[in-house]
């Protein structure tokens, strides 16, 4: 009875060995490539988004310099108007 169980099962292991290598073959040709792809166009866009965060700093740094007074004033209305906010 124990072989006859066992031959029974050879076509399942062999079903599920197939279906192994279908999903690594799928994972290899089709998945890997595409979450790469996916992480290049993420890092590419990491990239822009650092360049224009660097970029609106500079443009921020630029005004402050060459008003001070206005940005130092702008500041402190931003301050009391987050402040009266927060403090309802």
């Amino acid at each position: 009875m124990a072989s006859s169980t066992r031959a029974g099962m050879e076509p399942v292991e062999q079903k599920i060995a197939d279906l192994r290598q279908k999903v690594e073959a799928l994972m290899t040709e089709q998945v890997t490539p595409a979450l790469s792809g996916a992480a290049g166009r993420a890092e590419e866009m990491a990239g822009r988004v650092a360049g224009m965060t660097r970029r609106e700093v500079e443009q921020v740094g630029e005004m402050v310099r060459g008003r001070p007074f206005a940005a130092i004033a702008v500041a402190a209305v931003a301050g009391f108007v987050i402040g009266r906010l927060l403090s309802r």
